[in-house]
């Protein structure tokens, strides 16, 4: 497995991290799934604190318990379940944070968290409260460093004015290339690091049927699914080769893939013994379909 440091931060992250929320309700499966990531040399899990209303850091802080000085830990704040379970409402608000992180750290049996992440955010957000509730956090110790989740360009160029963040967390993939328009190479420019979550796009780019994916139609991502199949070869299985494509943006410090199976977990971890796609691969991967741009939040 490789390693580089998330941005600015000193956490040494692995190019293929844990994405928790895939977990299922077998706490045995869920079981051997962290114990074989942490063997392939997975360090980086990342999880947040409304996943199953809570239960997804339960059952991650049991399991993580025994690796908890090998891993990097990241959870995330901001939205609030209603107290009826219809749904949850969004809260960025000092308070609010303040509260949250004690109740995540007794779910995640540790003492601190490596890297808590907003879990959205607004223009409309008291953004500079919220920092200030990170930066408190540091200060008290409960978190190592702070970042956000977010695919808002306008929202993410507010914290990188405003922030000390180490990370943002987007989708990137061939069938989402929307970050490659501004946010990518300002993130870059800044040393922040970025975390790519749904880079094989729901499976679609690792074998599933071919179905409408953001502005794509079915038969563009079966446009999308035949490139990375082409290029498949050498030991790179499409799941690798789609991972391997957001991987190459230098940019990119690791790929986020959510994972509830054995054959996903390999998958995924598999990638980092492929080689890279070579430039005539990526440019022939490029412009198979159309690239897609961000209508909103600009």
């Amino acid at each position: 497995m490789k390693y580089s440091l998330l941005g600015r931060s000193n956490l040494k992250v692995s190019e293929i991290g844990f994405g928790c929320m895939s977990l299922g309700d077998d706490t045995g499966v869920n079981e051997q799934l962290i114990n074989r990531a942490v063997e392939l040399g997975i360090n980086f899990f990342d999880t947040a604190d409304m996943y199953r209303q809570g239960a997804n850091e339960t059952e991650l802080g049991r399991l993580l318990k025994p690796h908890r000085n090998k891993i990097v830990l990241a959870t995330k704040v901001g939205n609030v379940w209603r107290n009826d379970g219809s749904g949850w409402d969004w809260n960025p608000t000092k308070a609010h944070i303040l509260q949250a992180i004690d109740d995540s750290l007794q779910r995640l049996q540790t003492d601190h968290i490596d890297l808590y992440q907003l879990h959205g955010g607004t223009m409309e957000d008291p953004i500079d409260e919220t920092i200030d509730a990170f930066e408190t956090l540091q200060q008290q110790g409960k978190i190592v460093h702070y970042g956000i989740s977010s695919i808002r360009p306008n929202v993410i160029r507010e914290y990188v004015r405003r922030s000390g963040l180490v990370s943002v967390m987007m989708q990137y993939g061939l069938l989402d290339r929307r970050p490659e328009e501004s946010c990518l190479e300002m993130l870059m420019q800044n040393n922040i690091g970025v975390l790519a979550r749904g880079s094989l796009a729901k499976g679609l780019l690792a074998g599933k049927k071919p179905d409408a994916f953001l502005n794509y139609s079915a038969d563009e991502v079966r446009l999308a699914a035949s490139a990375v199949h082409k290029y498949s070869i050498d030991g790179r299985g499409a799941p690798q080769t789609a991972i391997r494509f957001a991987l190459a943006n230098p940019a990119i410090t690791s790929a986020v893939v959510g994972i509830r199976t054995a054959e996903q977990l390999e998958d995924a971890a598999q990638t980092t013994n492929t080689p890279d796609l070579d430039e005539d691969a990526l440019s022939e991967i490029r412009i198979c379909i159309p690239v897609n741009t961000y209508k909103e939040h600009r």
